[in-house]
């Protein structure tokens, strides 16, 4: 594995993971999907409170290893080993952004297409650029759909308009993204780096252990009735009630002044 296919920064509670293959765009390439799992797995014992993924060099990700598909079709990647590659290094990686126990973000510049749209939406918030586009397209490789778009993307955009964007591969721009839910917010490119830092310094700066228990509850009250969702958040409140951010919040509520937490 290429030691810099993914890159780490941490800085003030804010873990910025970057896909770093530019000259394949950042297509989700084994180097990736493995250095996307490890870099997460770093993460997860760290002192950061929330993640940003985004690509090196004005690409999110341009999808899935196109090098791989022709070395598959020419016979020199078995059938088996491909599949593999599909549920154990891209498919794990995207369920692992989308379980992950901390808020995420992508950060989306330029194109977002296919396991790299998916990658986007795996995460809890989706900021793009006004240049940036995402498609679904995995019929223009002649391919079914994969790396979690029959899970993911029916649940931000409905059953009917995912169908539409599968069958038909459109190419979306950022405002019609938006439009459909894919994109929550779209910014101008010569702001898009300063928008997105104050968006995500809010994340930051807010009551950490809450909101990772809040990111959970949403996840799993899509598949869950109401009285276990209510359930699970009163299981998560009682948790959350012993918290110091808790006692800061209440505080500062009293108090009329905006609260400092600390994320704990």
């Amino acid at each position: 594995m290429s030691e810099d296919a993914t890159i780490v920064d941490i800085n003030n509670g804010v873990a910025t993971i970057t896909l770093n293959q530019p000259d394949l765009r950042n297509a989700l390439t084994e180097d990736i999907a493995l250095g996307l799992l490890e870099a997460l797995e770093e993460v997860e014992g760290s002192t950061a409170r929330c993640v940003v993924i985004e690509g090196a060099d004005g690409a999110f990700s341009a999808g899935g290893d196109i090098n791989a598909m022709v070395e598959g079709l020419e016979g020199e990647i078995p059938l088996e080993e491909r599949v593999q590659h599909i549920v154990e290094t891209t498919g794990k990686a995207i369920a692992r952004v989308y379980k992950f126990s901390l808020p995420t973000i992508a950060k989306i510049e330029g194109p977002a297409f296919g396991a790299g749209a998916n990658l986007a939406i795996a995460c809890d918030i989706q900021l793009a650029s006004e240049s940036s586009q995402i498609s679904f397209g995995f019929r223009q490789v002649g391919l079914a759909v994969d790396a979690g778009t029959s899970y993911l993307l029916p649940r931000i955009v409905g059953e009917n308009t995912a169908q539409e964007l599968v069958l038909t591969g459109e190419l979306l721009t950022a405002s019609r993204a938006e439009q459909l839910g894919l994109f929550n917010h779209v910014y101008p490119e010569e702001q898009f780096d300063e928008q997105v830092e104050e968006f995500v310094d809010e994340i930051a700066t807010g009551p950490t252990v809450a909101l990772r228990a809040s990111t959970r509850l949403i996840r799993q009250g899509l598949d869950q009735s109401v009285e276990d969702a209510l359930h699970d958040e009163a299981a998560a409140q009682a948790a959350v009630f012993e918290t110091q951010d808790h006692e800061e919040g209440v505080s500062a509520f009293k108090d009329r002044r905006n609260p400092n937490f600390e994320g704990k």
